[in-house]
C-alpha cells in the first residue's frame, strides 16, 4: 500500500517481527475476528427472531453484540491487511476516521452498558412500574442517544485533531488510538481539557450511575425474598461482568499513551491486542452461557437431539 501524492501518511510501528511472524499474526487475527463476527451475529438473530426475546433487557444485549460487531470490522480488517504488506502505513485522513469509530463505539458501549443498568433497576425495583417505564419508544430513544450523544462528543476531538499540525509520523500502535496525540508537535490546551471533560461525562459518570443502580438493586434484593434474589444474580451478574471486563480494557487504552516509548514494544502490542481481542470475543459468551432464555435457545440450536 502506498500512499499518493500530496497524501499524510503514518507508519504503524506497532509490530514486533512482523516479517517473520506475519502469517502467524494473519492466522490468529483472522479466527479471532470470524469468531467475533459468529459469536455476536449468532445471538443477535436468536434476540431477532424468537418473540419471546423482544424484551427490553435482549434489545439492549442485542444493541450491545451489535456495536461489538462494528468496533472490531473498524479494526480487524485494516490489520490483517497491514500483515500482509510489506509497509504498515495507513493515510492520516483514514487514520482519523478509525480513531473516530473505534472512541464513538467504545464510549456508546458504555452509555449501553448504562441503559442496560437502568432497565434492570426498574424491573427488579419497580416491578408495576416496568411496563409502563420501559416502553419500545422510551427503548428507541436509548439506543438513539447512546450512539447519537457518542457521536457528537467523540466527533468534536477529531475534528480539533485534524487541524494539528504533525510533527512526528510513526505509530507506536496497531491502529489508531490515542497514541495518535504523541504524533502531534504540541498537544494543545483544547484537546487536553476537552479529553478530561469526555472521560468524565462518558465514562465516569455513566460509571457512577451504573455503580448506583446496581448498589439499588443488590439492596433490594437482600431484603426481598428468595425469587427476587435469584432474578437479580441471573440478569445482573452477566452485566456486571462485562462492565469489569470493558472499564479494565478501556484502562488499558488510558495507560498505553502515557507509558511512551520506555515500555517494551511486545508488552505494549499484547495490551493493544487486548482491547480488541477480549472483550468483542467474550461479551457473546458471557451472555450466552449465563442468561437463561439465550442458552436455552443456543441449545435448541447447536444441540437439537437433547432437547426432549
Amino acid at each position: 500500500m502506498d500512499c499518493e501524492l500530496n497524501v499524510t501518511c503514518l507508519n504503524i510501528e506497532g509490530y514486533v517481527e512482523v516479517d517473520k511472524y506475519r502469517y502467524v499474526y494473519f492466522v490468529i487475527m483472522f479466527i479471532i475476528y470470524l469468531l467475533i463476527i459468529c459469536f455476536n451475529s449468532t445471538i443477535v438473530c436468536l434476540i431477532w427472531i424468537h418473540k419471546n426475546l423482544h424484551e427490553p433487557m435482549y434489545i439492549f444485549i442485542a444493541a450491545l453484540l451489535l456495536n461489538s460487531v462494528l468496533f472490531s470490522t473498524n479494526i480487524y480488517p485494516k490489520l490483517l491487511i497491514d500483515v500482509l504488506s510489506e509497509k504498515q502505513i495507513i493515510s492520516y485522513s483514514a487514520c482519523l476516521f478509525q480513531y473516530f469509530i473505534f472512541y464513538f463505539l467504545g464510549t456508546a458501549e458504555f452509555l449501553l452498558l448504562a441503559a442496560m443498568s437502568y432497565d434492570r433497576y426498574v424491573s427488579i425495583c419497580k416491578p408495576l412500574q416496568y411496563p409502563t417505564i420501559m416502553t419500545k419508544t422510551n427503548i428507541c430513544i436509548f439506543l438513539v442517544l447512546a450512539w447519537f450523544v457518542a457521536a457528537c462528543h467523540i466527533a468534536i476531538p477529531t475534528i480539533l485533531s485534524a487541524e494539528t499540525k504533525l510533527c512526528n509520523f510513526t505509530l507506536k500502535g496497531i491502529f489508531c488510538n490515542n497514541a495518535l496525540y504523541g504524533l502531534y508537535c504540541v498537544r494543545t490546551s483544547v484537546i487536553t481539557v476537552y479529553g478530561v471533560f469526555a472521560l468524565f461525562d462518558l465514562l465516569i459518570l455513566p460509571f457512577l450511575f451504573i455503580i448506583f443502580t446496581y448498589t439499588k438493586i443488590f439492596i433490594i434484593a437482600y431484603q426481598s425474598g428468595r425469587e427476587v434474589r435469584r432474578k437479580a444474580a441471573e440478569t445482573c451478574l452477566p452485566h456486571l461482568m462485562v462492565l469489569i471486563s470493558f472499564s479494565c480494557l478501556s484502562i488499558y487504552d488510558i495507560a498505553i499513551v502515557r507509558v511512551e516509548s520506555s515500555f517494551p514494544k511486545t508488552a505494549r502490542l499484547i495490551m493493544t491486542l487486548q482491547i480488541v481481542l477480549y472483550h468483542p470475543l467474550f461479551n457473546p459468551l458471557i451472555y450466552g452461557l449465563k442468561m437463561k432464555e439465550i442458552s436455552k435457545h443456543l441449545n435448541r440450536l447447536f444441540c437439537p437431539a437433547r432437547i426432549t
